[in-house]
């Protein structure tokens, strides 16, 4: 007997497998979404900033702006990347052969919207966001919408 095998017995180990690394079992696109929204958002903010700034706030709440707008950006990344990588399975491509292009797109567009502020590109990532949930859903049997959207979004 080797010695793990000695060890595990000891002490009663037993060994577990998870399909994640937090084996919950609970995805959700809505995170991502929430985040894509909010780098919509900040955009938005960031568009509407009259420059030069008349106010001595304005370069205060613009670096907010920016930081949230990158935060959230990324946060779009990480949450997608846990829905590709721990969701997401072979037979899905098999019916969803556009998957893999939807999160390299979401993935791209969250890059480019840390790095520049355009509220179309913006628009795109929240709508690419929604073609990996509607995805998502579908793979459950759920017909996605998103009827809160507008308000959680607000004006």
């Amino acid at each position: 007997m080797s010695i793990k095998k000695f060890i595990y017995k000891l002490f009663s180990i037993k060994v577990v497998h998870a399909h994640c690394d937090v084996p919950c079992g609970i995805y959700d696109p809505i995170s991502a979404k929430i985040a894509a929204q909010t780098v919509l958002k900040m955009a938005i903010r960031m568009e509407a900033v009259e420059l030069p700034p008349k106010d001595i706030s304005t370069p205060n709440s613009m670096a907010r702006y920016i930081a949230v707008k990158e935060e959230h950006a990324q946060l779009v990344k990480n949450e997608l990347n846990i829905l590709w990588s721990d969701y997401f399975k072979p037979e899905h491509l098999e019916k969803y052969p556009d998957l893999h292009d939807l999160f390299w797109n979401a993935n791209k567009l969250a890059g480019s919207n840390k790095q520049n502020v355009s509220s179309d590109s913006a628009k795109s990532l929240v709508e690419t966001v929604d073609k990996i949930a509607k995805i998502f859903w579908a793979t459950k049997g759920v017909d996605y919408t998103d009827p809160v959207e507008k308000i959680r979004f607000g004006a």
